[in-house]
This record gives structure tokens, sequence and C-alpha cells, in this order.
């Protein structure tokens, strides 16, 4: 594996957030964001009411992060930790041996999360990975593919992307196949 496990995580988490917002939003109820929470094993309190608006509220900061070139992520994340007054300390809980949190169990769920985001791109920026980061392959979609495959073969964002073009491969063979 290319990135530590936490790394990984905070990677996907991010990334599954940002193409959240694209149509249609998958973060619209409460249930959704537990699911998402849960999901990601965040650790600290389980998410609020309000917290809905707050993590809402930085997919945007996200998909641009995860969207940007090496050069252009770095003052990004910068920007990240420091409005977020993140503090690195190492830490162990549940399962997980000693990782990186930068911010505190307490903080909202939208800073912990864009802080480990943050944190976890300054793996991938030392790395020189960000082509680990690419544009979904469906013709209409604007989502982030984020792989982490050995031989990056990952195409689409999601499994609705993944269904939809092989449902039109299926139909153009068809198609092709009746002439």
């Amino acid at each position: 594996m290319i990135f530590t496990h936490d790394t990984a995580e905070s990677l996907e988490a991010g990334v599954f957030l940002a193409n959240s917002a694209l149509e249609p939003d998958t973060l619209e109820t409460m249930d959704q964001l537990e699911s998402f929470f849960a999901r990601f094993e965040y650790s600290g309190p389980p998410p609020k009411e309000a917290d809905l608006i707050q993590v809402r509220n930085i997919r945007g900061a996200l998909f641009q992060l995860f969207k940007a070139t090496r050069d252009s992520a770095v003052p990004l994340v910068n920007a990240i930790l420091a409005e977020q007054k993140a503090v690195p300390q190492v830490v162990r809980h549940g399962g997980l041996d000693w990782h990186i949190h930068a911010t505190s169990d307490e903080s909202p769920l939208a800073t912990r999360i864009l802080v480990e985001s943050a944190m976890a791109m300054i793996d991938v920026i030392r790395s020189d990975e960000m082509r680990r980061f690419d544009r979904c392959q469906m013709h209409d979609c604007e989502g982030i593919v984020f792989d982490l495959s050995r031989n990056r073969s990952k195409k689409y964002c999601s499994l609705t992307c993944t269904n939809r073009a092989a449902v039109q491969a299926y139909r153009a063979r068809k198609t092709k196949q009746s002439r």
C-alpha cells in the first residue's frame, strides 16, 4: 500500500464527500451524514443536526483540493491547516495504531474532515502521487476518482457511474450486433 491506512481512509472519505455534491446530491439528510460518519469511522462524537450544514459547506473546498495540481494543492492545504488552527499530534484509539490527528475529537465534524483531508494530502504531495486523482470518465460526470489500485485502472467516481458505463457499453454492443 502506498499510503498508511489513516491517510487512504481520509482521502477516500474526502473524495466521497466532495463527490456527494454532484447531481444527485447524496448528502441531504442526517441519516446520510450518520452513514458517512460510520462508514469512514470518524473519531469523536457522532454528528449533530448543525454538522449537516457545516459538512455540506466544505464540499466545495474539498472538491477544489482534490482537483488541484501538486503545486496548487500546497497553498490550499496550508490555508486549511492555518484556518483550522491544526496542531498535529500522534494518537492511538479504537483498533488503530499510532497515527496523526491535527484537531481534537471535540472539534466540529466539518473541521475534523477538512483537517484530516489536508493532512492526508500532505502525504500525497510529498510522495508526488497526485496522479492518483483524476476526473470520472463518464462523459457527463465531473466527479473525482481517487485510485489506489496498483495498475491505476479505476475510471469512474462511483458505482453509479461504473454501472451506467457498463449499461452504455452493453447497449452499444447490442446495437452493433443487430446491424
